[in-house]
């Protein structure tokens, strides 16, 4: 995929999950804020008040360690057009 066009429809996946107003599953949630963070290179830790937020976006972020910000963009956009044609 180009990498024009990959950049635009991973910001469209992102337009749409954001306007989206159902709430989404805990753990779909933790998959997509993965992906996010490697597609966009953000390396910032996650900064919930809540520990356990914490820990589970810093275990979402390692289990995605090995992939590369292209994989991850892919990744996102694949997550979302399944959600919202599975349900899941």
């Amino acid at each position: 995929m180009a990498n024009e066009q990959l950049h635009k429809e991973f910001n469209e996946a992102v337009d749409r999950i954001n306007a989206f107003t159902e709430p989404f599953p805990a753990d779909f949630l933790l998959r997509l804020y993965a992906f996010y963070k490697t597609a966009t290179n953000n390396y910032e830790r996650p900064s919930s008040s809540k520990p356990i937020i914490n820990a589970f976006k810093t275990n979402a972020l390692f289990q995605v360690k090995d992939v590369n910000q292209e994989e991850a963009m892919k990744s996102y956009i694949e997550l979302v057009n399944n959600y919202f044609l599975y349900g899941k």
